[in-house]
């Protein structure tokens, strides 16, 4: 068995210099984000990169690993998914608007254009807001983000800046407000020529799936059905020249969000898309500690089912919840995705100077 020999991204900069521009973005991003978010008094935290315990999360593979202390006893330790309930915590102490920007893990993530199993993660939280304000920080955020990038540029260039507009892979992105905002029902109906509320449940989502031709199996649950419409039919078509973003998902896909009062069949959560990328997700966060811990059992038994690494729950994040978590609203935004959007890549692995498949390559026969 051999492994792939390719040359590796620090050969490529030693060969071709002109290469360093584009993983210079990176820096580029990282200090606008610090320099948007420090200007508005939020709070940068750091958070562990080892944890005995995680919220659980079904779709995820996790990282596991062994803490001994000084007399070789051994812990189970994980590496954690988001830095999400670290931040609630201390959103809980009273922290106030606060944001993260460490790296995280999901295990499995390595064969994908899209995904790597370490990736910068930026979160941030806002006291006293619902994912309405969310959807105007993200859109202020990557506007900010490009002005900043096309300053730079400008200065050593001499050229004018376009801090509203964007190319990415030959297309041109109006990032201008008000970005598009539609709806999971709205998207499904206008992409994939379904009616969404007449199929919330597997009974009669399984009908649909297998008319559309999809694989539908005795075992399949609904996420997974809905899954394969949503990713063939729906997400490629959303953020096409203009941001996207997907509001109100069915509550079966809540995650930590909030159920919607107006209708209880869908969640405050909405997800960002530009050219395809999916970029962040955030919600009107759950406040309800004993809603919450319903659903954390319920995904722990789905992560049995599949057979994933089974982890205690973070039941630190449960008692803070009891403690009074303030109405807030929050998003995760995937860093190195949005690197790819500023700096033109179709690779993830073009943002890093050390990307996994460099450093993990797959076996050749």
């Amino acid at each position: 068995m051999t492994y792939n020999s390719a040359m590796k991204t620090w050969q490529k900069l030693r060969s071709t210099p002109g290469l360093w521009e584009r993983y210079f973005v990176r820096e580029k991003v990282l200090t606008a984000i610090r320099r948007f978010f420090l200007d508005r008094k939020f709070h940068e935290v750091e958070t562990p990169y080892l944890t005995g315990s995680l919220p659980p999360e079904s779709y995820l593979d996790v990282f596991e690993t062994t803490l001994y202390d000084r007399f070789r006893h051994p812990r189970r330790a994980f590496l954690p998914t988001s830095p999400e309930p670290f931040l609630k915590k201390l959103l809980v102490a009273g922290i106030g608007n606060c944001f993260a920007l460490p790296k995280s893990f999901r295990n499995t993530e390595n064969m994908s254009l899209t995904h790597t199993p370490e990736f910068t993660i930026l979160e941030w939280y806002r006291v006293g807001a619902d994912y309405t304000d969310i959807m105007r920080d993200s859109q202020e955020l990557v506007l900010f983000i490009n002005a900043y990038l096309q300053r730079t540029r400008s200065s050593n260039t001499g050229a004018g800046t376009r801090p509203h507009e964007l190319t990415y892979q030959k297309k041109h992105v109006d990032l201008s407000a008000p970005w598009e905002k539609i709806s999971v029902v709205e998207a499904f109906a206008r992409y994939a020529h379904m009616d969404l509320t007449r199929a919330l449940d597997l009974k009669k989502i399984t009908p649909v799936a297998a008319k559309k031709g999809y694989r539908v199996r005795p075992t399949d649950t609904w996420e997974e059905l809905f899954d394969q419409i949503f990713l063939n039919e729906v997400e490629p078509r959303l953020g096409r020249g203009k941001p996207t973003i997907l509001y109100d998902y069915p509550i079966g896909l809540a995650a930590l969000a909030r159920q919607k009062k107006s209708d209880p069949r869908f969640a405050e959560r909405f997800e960002l898309y530009i050219e395809g990328l999916e970029l962040g997700d955030a919600y009107s966060e759950l406040t309800d500690w004993k809603e919450q811990l319903v659903r954390f059992k319920l995904e722990s038994e789905e992560r049995t089912r599949l057979g994933k690494v089974e982890h205690p729950i973070d039941m630190g994040f449960i008692e803070a919840l009891k403690a009074g978590l303030p109405p807030c609203g929050g998003i995760a935004v995937g860093v190195d995705r949005l690197i790819m959007l500023f700096a033109d890549s179709r690779d993830i692995a073009e943002t890093l100077f050390f990307p996994a498949k460099e450093e993990f390559p797959l076996p050749q026969d």
